[in-house]
């Protein structure tokens, strides 16, 4: 099942990635900041991130991943599956 979360910026998000193609892992939500923007938005850890910015995740890289994310600016909508 998955959900969208729309993060009103700017950065920090509140929460720590791990995985991606170049580790063949799905990138997935390791650490979330108590209190922070993706907690509040009901984001949890071990949630799979399927699109950022509604760019699929499925080839990225962790680096491509994160540089997507800070590219962002103010608004950061994720895609997600628990």
């Amino acid at each position: 099942e998955s959900y969208k979360v729309m993060l009103n910026g700017p950065a920090p998000w509140g929460f720590r990635l791990q995985g991606g193609k170049d580790f063949s892992m799905p990138l997935s939500i390791s650490r979330l900041t108590p209190g922070g923007k993706a907690a509040q938005a009901g984001v949890g850890v071990g949630d799979w991130v399927l699109y950022i910015d509604g760019e699929s995740t499925n080839a990225m890289t962790h680096i491509e991943a994160q540089n997507r994310i800070r590219a962002c600016g103010d608004r950061l909508c994720l895609t997600l599956s628990r």
